[in-house]
């Protein structure tokens, strides 16, 4: 069961002052359409794990209503990919795989904003036939009406993503012919890159991955390079549950800590170091944060986007 703490609580409350009505296109400066959204929790103090994950899906939804809506990115007729972390054979309460009603308020979103078809797929390290089961991604992506897909191992490509190190890889083809890719990750513990985020998520649509581990920050830079140039322009880092130890595997209740908060955007790296800070990191800490800025593919700097933040009850 979940407890928000005060200090938590007046924050969101307080960040509620900037919420919008539905149905307004928000903007920053001079008009510039919103960059970044962070919604918090303000609602009930304590939570099941079933009201947790029914708040995750809240949450997704407001975060992008208040970045101007799902229409925004996804045209009547595309045919949409939602790439969540379905990694490893683990329930949802345990952190390690996107929370399973986030994903499906994302199918949701697609669909009533004119998608002609959501399709749901990872390339996990556990079998997917349990992960997608155990993760509750499958089912609640079938409900919201996405086509589920289990990435064939045989239908991987080489493509030529053209990175400072990768140059090229086996990609998921079936991936890259879709309108749009929504990239929806959660923060978590890992130990090779201290957290995985927005732009690790991304090794998801490869295979031969283990190739990225001679240098991860550059790595992961190439392949965030490629998606961003080809049709990976939405973002939504889940906070809800974060694994902070063990990870990127966990297993273990203890390292989970419940945040109820999420951030959605167009900008991986921004959103990535607000993920940092959320488990008491530092940006220039995170490898691929600090190389992702160097290469142009975002700001550490979130806080200079045009940035809102929501409460959510």
């Amino acid at each position: 069961m979940w407890m928000q703490s005060r200090r938590d609580f007046l924050v969101a409350s307080a960040a509620g002052a900037l919420a919008l009505p539905a149905g307004v296109l928000l903007a920053g400066p001079a008009g510039k359409p919103v960059d970044m959204t962070i919604a918090r929790w303000a609602g009930a103090k304590r939570l099941s794990n079933a009201q947790i994950d029914e708040a995750a899906g809240k949450m997704t939804a407001k975060a992008i209503e208040a970045l101007g809506g799902m229409k925004r990115f996804v045209k009547r007729g595309d045919v949409v990919w939602i790439k969540p972390n379905i990694g490893w054979d683990r329930k949802p309460e345990l952190a390690a795989n996107t929370n399973p009603q986030i994903v499906a308020a994302l199918v949701r979103l697609a669909l009533e904003a004119g998608a002609k078809t959501v399709k749901v797929g990872d390339n996990p390290v556990h079998p997917a036939g349990k992960t997608y089961e155990s993760s509750g991604i499958a089912a609640a992506a079938k409900a919201a009406g996405a086509k589920v897909v289990y990435l064939d191992k045989s239908r991987f490509r080489k493509a030529a993503i053209g990175g400072e190190i990768v140059r090229e890889i086996p990609v998921y083809p079936e991936i890259m012919d879709c309108d749009v890719v929504i990239n929806a990750p959660l923060v978590k513990h890992h130990v090779m890159s201290t957290l995985t985020m927005c732009m690790k998520n991304y090794l998801g649509v490869v295979e031969n991955r283990q190739v990225f581990h001679q240098n991860l920050p550059v790595c992961i830079a190439d392949i965030t390079r490629y998606m961003k140039a080809a049709q990976s322009r939405l973002h939504l880092l889940e906070g809800v549950r974060v694994l902070t130890g063990h990870g990127p595997t966990g297993g273990n209740l203890a390292d989970v800590q419940v945040k109820m908060t999420l951030a959605a955007g167009t900008d991986p790296v921004a959103l990535d170091a607000w993920g940092a800070e959320l488990v008491g990191k530092q940006p220039s800490q995170i490898g691929s944060v600090v190389h992702g800025q160097k290469e142009g593919l975002g700001t550490i700097d979130y806080r200079s986007l045009a940035l809102r933040e929501i409460a959510v009850s």
